[in-house]
């Protein structure tokens, strides 16, 4: 063999030799990775399956069963909502008369020591003014109030000073006044109460038990709540219609308020139901920007239906000053009807009479504390025999 043909043969048998051991290094770690994973450990709590027998016929599995939702041990589900029935106007009368006998009582004793003395001279009479005006009942009324109860029992000489005093009363307090709540509409609409009047009176709460005032008569309501500024006031108001069952229409934080107003309105005449009861804000940056926003409000839900009650909400405890916000608020729009609130904790009941004649409108409803059908009717009868014990 020639020697070129030597080193071609060696040159072929070396690369043969590389090719080949390529081949075998390969394999191996292809091998390698396709080794199964070892079996697991034998435990004694471990049972095994024995190899299903060939020649078994074969069994269709069933479909799996619905699977209950897991409750967590100690867990109780929640349960519905149980919808509170509140009280008629008949015990919240009873509470009223039981109430203001607490509060007011010490005024009537005191007229009635004063009225009872051997001699009525002019220092009794005094008197008897000065404690007329230190329960608010106000200047002019006052002065009427003694100079009726001098004609009567010093110069017409009639006899009992306690019946004499509670006609006088009676007849200040003013009981021919209309004190019912317009709260039916007309041609199908809804009626339409908005309750307007200083955070701090118990504005929203008033709204709150004025539904279910509504709500123990059997009437459907609406609550709007369109006192946006304040977002506790609408989870109040929302914390109130839940326990009734009553839907509370509102709106985003911040929102336009007459919006919120309109859509409580629509949605209650689309319902059919019988009383849409409006929450408003009571706290705007003065005087000229209240008149405006309660004046858009009002204006922008009688698109749909009229305002049948506008409702004050008054704060007794405050005295002049609550004379003071509803000459403000009567100015700001058309006010119906006075809600008196804290009437029990204060001895001023003669502010019933000062904000009648201020207004010009009746007080309708009296607040007597703090339960949720703390609040009735204002009774005129009931109410100065409560002050006479």
């Amino acid at each position: 063999m020639a020697p070129m043909d030597s080193v071609a043969l060696l040159i072929l048998l070396v690369a043969l030799a590389g090719v080949a051991l390529v081949a075998v290094v390969v394999g191996l770690v292809v091998t390698g990775r396709r080794k199964p994973a070892p079996l697991p450990e034998t435990h004694s709590d471990v049972l095994t399956t024995p190899p299903a027998d060939p020649e078994a016929p074969t069994e269709l599995s069933a479909p799996p069963a619905t699977l209950e939702p897991e409750v967590e041990p100690g867990v109780e589900e929640p349960a519905a909502p149980v919808l509170e029935r509140p009280e008629g106007t008949a015990s919240r009368l009873v509470r009223l008369r039981q109430r203001l006998a607490g509060s007011q009582g010490t005024l009537g004793r005191g007229l009635l020591a004063l009225l009872s003395r051997d001699r009525l001279d002019e220092d009794t009479w005094e008197s008897i003014e000065d404690t007329l005006l230190t329960a608010d009942i106000g200047v002019a009324p006052t002065q009427e109030l003694v100079e009726r109860l001098r004609t009567r029992l010093r110069v017409e000489g009639e006899g009992d000073p306690r019946t004499v005093l509670r006609e006088e009363l009676v007849a200040l307090v003013d009981p021919d006044l209309d004190r019912r709540l317009q709260v039916s509409g007309e041609d199908g609409t809804p009626g339409v109460v908005l309750v307007v009047g200083v955070n701090g009176a118990g504005k929203t709460t008033t709204v709150g038990k004025i539904a279910r005032i509504l709500v123990a008569e059997d009437r459907s309501v609406v609550l709007g709540a369109a006192d946006t500024f304040r977002a506790a006031a609408v989870e109040q108001l929302a914390t109130w219609g839940e326990r009734v069952g009553v839907d509370v229409v509102r709106g985003e934080e911040g929102a336009d308020p007459a919006s919120v107003a309109f859509r409580a309105v629509q949605s209650g005449t689309e319902r059919g139901v019988d009383t849409v009861l409006v929450d408003t804000a009571g706290r705007l940056q003065n005087k000229q920007g209240l008149m405006d926003e309660l004046g858009k409000v009002k204006r922008v839900i009688e698109k749909q239906a009229p305002v049948t009650e506008v409702l004050l909400v008054l704060d007794a405890t405050t005295g002049q000053n609550g004379l003071i916000q509803a000459r403000v608020f009567s100015e700001a729009v058309a006010v119906t009807g006075i809600v008196l609130t804290k009437l029990d904790g204060s001895a001023k009941g003669g502010i019933v009479v000062q904000v009648q004649r201020e207004l010009g409108v009746p007080v309708k409803l009296v607040g007597l504390g703090e339960g949720p059908d703390d609040l009735a009717p204002f009774d005129a009868g009931a109410f100065v025999d409560a002050l006479l014990g």
